[in-house]
């Protein structure tokens, strides 16, 4: 993936460089009135370019901040859920530890089979 990177961005690069190899002729800039700037067309264009790449970068990192956070968030909420359900896990074994308590001892299972050998169940 790298080098798929490297390959484009030389190849922007070198479109670049052509274009202002054609392109020196002044062109003239209104900044605002009465505020002018002269310069080659392709020095323009670059800064035009540049600013345009700096903006993305600083939308880049803006949203990358906001999934950072939101991301928090949701950790934060798991975390709070988390712990819910694990002192529901201990309240539901405390329950079922009191309840087995509360319950008869059962007799042992005799083997039926045994039963019916001796006539333990003959009419």
């Amino acid at each position: 993936m790298r080098q798929i990177n490297f390959v484009i961005i030389f190849v922007i690069c070198l479109a670049l460089v052509l274009f202002g190899i054609e392109n020196t002729d002044p062109a003239v800039i209104r900044i605002a009135q009465g505020i002018e700037l002269q310069a080659p067309l392709a020095v323009e264009l670059i800064m035009a370019m540049g600013v345009g790449a700096v903006l993305a970068w600083v939308f880049s990192v803006w949203a990358q901040l906001q999934r950072a956070i939101d991301s928090r968030k949701d950790l934060r909420v798991r975390d709070v859920r988390i712990q819910e359900l694990e002192e529901n896990v201990e309240r539901y074994k405390a329950e079922i530890e009191e309840q087995q308590r509360l319950l008869p001892a059962a007799k042992p299972h005799q083997d039926t089979t045994q039963e019916a050998e001796t006539g333990a169940y003959a009419q």
